[in-house]
């Protein structure tokens, strides 16, 4: 899957994927065959971290 290259919508992106389809990031990134560090990086550049008990960027 390619992911968007605008952080907002990257975020957007993933924490829906997050919010209805997958338990945790690193389901999402196996499923989808992503890079879990290539998110995390790009996502806190803009200002996210992502919380594990709550599976979602904020």
């Amino acid at each position: 899957m390619e992911l968007p290259k605008d952080p907002m919508m990257l975020f957007s992106l993933i924490n829906m994927k997050l919010r209805d389809f997958y338990p945790s990031l690193d389901a999402l990134c196996s499923d989808l065959n992503v890079n879990k560090e290539d998110i995390v990086n790009r996502l806190k550049e803009a200002g996210f971290e992502y919380n594990p008990e709550q599976n979602k960027f904020w």
